[in-house]
Formats: structure tokens, sequence, C-alpha cells
């Protein structure tokens, strides 16, 4: 048979574990088998019948009081020991002195006939000591095994939170606890399995249909029980999964061949639970997003042409869905990964931005996330966000009627903020080409479409962009950006005759001459990073 899982035991040790960290000194007189008993206490006693005080399971110390006089008569003795092994009593120590030099041959004998474990305590290890070093055992077996459940609730927290709970959940479950498990929907369609260590699965569903018929039928909570001719399934057990009004959503049906121990219900009643939350969630949750995005959906122009009661309606909802108020502002927040930051998956990050924002109002996009907030995103929830490897897009305060609009401001800032690395905020940003773009992709720019002229020496360099800026700040004109240079009118054409044929441009196009104007506004930055560098 094999070892009992950490889970399975709590408060105890078994006897083998402990003879183990006892003194060498102990001496085993007979093996009664029991070194796999699990040990409840340690306890000394001279009483002639101390089994009305002892629970299964103890080891019991004398120092042979018992057994002066008349009691140690081998049918006394006799007696004394019939009565321990009916009370179940792991295992019988003998200590020497102060009334016996050694182990009465008629103990010994009386335990070997009744098969009672017996240990010789010799007068150098008080049955103090041995009281104290189970005592020291049991409360490191209680850390090692309050660990194992911890590492399980884990584990089953993190299926939860994976993109396919349920599945996950199953198969957590049944690495933690020896059964098959099947989940069944309200339809009493099977909607996930979990195998056991053997791979079975459980029986065929139309031998569940009695059980279900039953979980799906009754109210409150309760186990239903049945057994089957087959693998892993002489014990079948169900829980309903109900909604907080006791409306059957779903089961949960298990099978084993060994009933579980306290310990491995535990488990299994908190796989009940969180499969609970996890239907509850799909089928009762927050009623305000479902029907918002319903709305929407279905009737989309209603935001703009809607009367003032409906729309109030899909205010109030929105509000709900924002723990929020019909008048309150919110804003949309764009969220972009940077920083290598962790994959969670998509049902992870999701929970932790309605979290983090306080919103049920998320979208998970190719770019990260948006969300609906009500918060201001002040400068410590952005740092907590940052903190994550993520950067944020920012918006400014808004309504419902402006939700759309919001999103679009927010969105052409999302390259800059992915280009820089820095999160931004709307309502801080110039709105102009210069400020939209931002300095790190102002700064590419010039460098993509003024690198023939940027690679020339500076004395050459310089003088050239002296013209192209002078000669675009007015609009062209020859006779104006000579004056404005100090130049011949010929002299400023034929170095723009230079120019286009560097960069192999026709500056005659407004657009060609509109990107050379914005490009120039970086070439400062530009220059400079490059002599910081070559320092």
């Amino acid at each position: 048979m094999s070892p009992e899982p950490a889970t399975a035991r709590l408060s105890f040790v078994t006897l083998e574990q402990f003879v183990e960290q006892l003194p060498p000194e102990l001496k085993m007189l007979h093996d009664g088998g029991s070194g796999s008993s699990l040990l409840r206490w340690v306890e000394p006693s001279e009483l002639e019948d101390p089994t009305p005080y002892l629970p299964e399971g103890e080891f019991l110390l004398t120092a042979g009081l018992p057994f002066l006089g008349e009691g140690g008569s081998a049918e006394k003795v006799d007696a004394y020991v019939q009565r321990l092994v009916e009370a179940k009593v792991a295992a019988l120590g003998f200590g020497i002195r102060p009334y016996f030099d050694g182990v009465p041959d008629v103990l010994l004998d009386a335990c070997r006939r009744h098969n009672l474990t017996l240990f010789e305590v010799p007068e150098s290890v008080p049955f103090a000591a041995i009281g104290l070093e189970f005592s020291q055992l049991l409360e490191s077996d209680n850390a090692r095994v309050f660990r194992h459940l911890a590492d399980t609730n884990r584990q089953l927290m993190r299926a939860v939170l994976s993109p396919r709970p349920e599945h996950e959940l199953l198969a957590a479950l049944v690495q933690r606890v020896p059964v098959w498990a099947v989940l069944v929907g309200a339809d009493g369609r099977v909607r996930a399995r979990g195998h056991n260590a053997g791979g079975s699965t459980g029986v065929e569903h139309s031998l569940l249909e009695p059980m279900l018929g039953r979980l799906l039928s009754g109210s409150g909570p309760r186990v239903e029980m049945d057994g089957f001719d087959q693998p892993g399934s002489a014990l079948v057990f169900g829980h309903p999964l109900r909604s907080t009004k006791d409306a059957n959503l779903g089961a949960l049906i298990l099978g084993s061949d060994t009933p579980l121990t306290p310990a491995q219900n535990n488990v299994v009643q908190a796989a009940v639970g969180l499969l609970e939350l996890l239907v509850r969630q799909r089928t009762s949750g927050s009623l305000a997003p479902s029907q918002l995005a319903t709305a929407v959906l279905l009737h989309p122009e209603s935001l703009a042409t809607g009367g003032t009661k409906h729309v109030n309606g899909l205010k109030d909802l929105l509000a709900q869905s924002l723990s929020s108020t019909r008048s309150a502002q919110m804003r949309v927040a764009q969220g972009v990964r940077v920083d290598g930051a962790a994959d969670e998956g998509p049902v992870r990050e999701l929970l932790q931005w309605r979290r983090l924002f306080d919103t049920k109002l998320v979208e998970i996009t190719d770019y990260g996330f948006a969300a609906i907030t009500r918060l201001r995103v002040d400068d410590s929830l952005l740092a907590d966000v940052e903190k994550l490897g993520w950067r944020l897009v920012i918006g400014e305060p808004t309504e419902l009627s402006g939700l759309t609009a919001a999103y679009q401001r927010a969105s052409s800032l999302r390259s800059r903020v992915v280009s820089s690395g820095v999160s931004a905020r709307v309502d801080e940003i110039s709105w102009t080409v210069g400020g939209l773009l931002g300095r790190d992709a102002g700064t590419m720019l010039a460098s993509r479409l003024l690198s023939p002229v940027l690679s020339l020496e500076p004395d050459r360099r310089d003088p050239l962009l002296s013209v192209l800026r002078g000669w675009l700040s007015e609009n062209g004109s020859w006779d104006g950006s000579a004056k404005l240079l100090g130049l011949h009118r010929n002299s400023v054409r034929r170095q723009i005759g230079v120019l286009g044929e560097l960069l192999e441009m026709d500056l005659n196009q407004a657009q060609v001459r509109a990107e050379l104007w914005f490009a120039l506004q970086y070439v400062d930055d530009l220059l400079t990073a490059g002599a910081t560098a070559s320092d």
C-alpha cells in the first residue's frame, strides 16, 4: 500500500517516524507491526487500567508500578496488555527503575501473545524527554502539512486565473486528491473532466444520470453518494454548484476506490467553492455590464439619438459597471506592454486591470488593454501599473457621449508611448504635430529624412541645414529666404537644388516640405545625442 499523502495527516506522526528521532538507547523488544500507525500523543501512566483515559493511537509509558505485588501475576499482566490492545494503543514503553531493573518476562510474553509493540526505556532517557521530542516532531510535521496545504490552495487559485479555469481547476484537484472528476453544467452536459493518477475519467455518463437528477433537483448544501463496479469508482460522490439564491448551476462528481481523508475533503470543498464562484460569475454575476453591452451592440445609434430616458438608463448601467454615479466623469486608459513584462494570460490580466482600475469595463487588445474607469489615475496608481512593466495613455475626463472621441484621442498617443516608453496624459499633451510626435519619434523622423545631409562634414552640413530651414520658413520664397539668410537668391536656389539631389526629393511638393519642416525641429536634439554618444 502506498504511503498516505501529506494532506492526509494533520497533527499526527507515525510511530516509525517518532522512534527514528528517539535516542538509540531505546530498545525494541517486540515489533507488533504498528510502525505506520499514527500517534496522537505520548502519555506516561501508572494506573492499573489507563484505557478509559487513552485516545486511540497512544504511545503509553510506564515504570511498572501496576506490576508490583499481585499486579505482576501472569494473569493480571495479560489482562493489562489485552486492554491496551483493545484500546488501540500503538506501543508500550517500559522504563527501567525505580521499580524494575529490567522488563518483566511476563510482560514481554503478554506483548508477544497480543502483538503489542514493546520498548525498553533505559534510566538515562527520562519520560519527559520522550514527550518533548514528540511535541517538537509534531510541530515540525504540522508546519510541513500546512505548507503543503498552502501550496495546494495556491495551485487552485492559479487555475482559477488561467485562460481555461474550469479545466485547469479539475487538473489541479486530481493532482492533489486521488480521484477522477467530472464537471457538469445545469443542462446536465459535461463541461470538463479530470483524469486520476491511473488515467480513469470515470464511469459512463448514463450511469451518473440518477445522481445528477438528485443533485440538480435538490436544494441546500449536500453530497450525493453512489458506487460502481469499475476501476476508481467504488465510491462516487457528487457536490451541487449553487447560486447565492440556491439555484442549481451544475455539479462536480468525483470517483475513488477509497474514502477520502479529512484533509483531502478540505481540498475538494475548496475546489467546489471556487467552481461555484466561476459559475456564478458566468451566469449570475454583475448584470450591469452585460445589459450595457447588449444595449450598445443592438442599438449603437441610441447613444446619439436615443431619448433622455434611454440615455439615462445607459448612464446608470455605465455607473454601476464603474462603481460610480450617473453624473460622475470617467476616462479611458490604454495600456501597452514594455520592459519585457510577463504575459500572465488574458483572464489573469483582465482581472488584474479590473482590480487596479476598479471597473468591470476592461478590454484585452492586440496592443495590451483598454479600460474605462472613474478613477483619476493618479501618480500612485500609474506607478503601480508601471512596476508591472506597462505604460499608460491616460485620457481626459469625459461623459458617456464623449467616450468615443476620448478613446480616439488616447489612441493617437499610443504610438508615442510605445516608441518613448514613457506614459502620457492626454490633457498634458500639446496638440500639435510636434507635441503628438514626441522627441523620440521626431528624432527618428529627422534621422531618416535628412540622413544624406546629416552624414556630411559639419562645415558643409550646417550651411545646407540653415538654408533649408530659412527657405521653408519663408514658404519657398527665393527673395524672402535670401533676405533672411543674407545670401543672393541664386545662391539660395543653387543650394536648394543641391539639397533636392542629396535627399532625392521633389522640394516643390507641399507634403515633402511639411515633412522636412517637422524633421528640422528635431535636428538639434539628434546632433546633440550623436555628439554625446561619440564622447
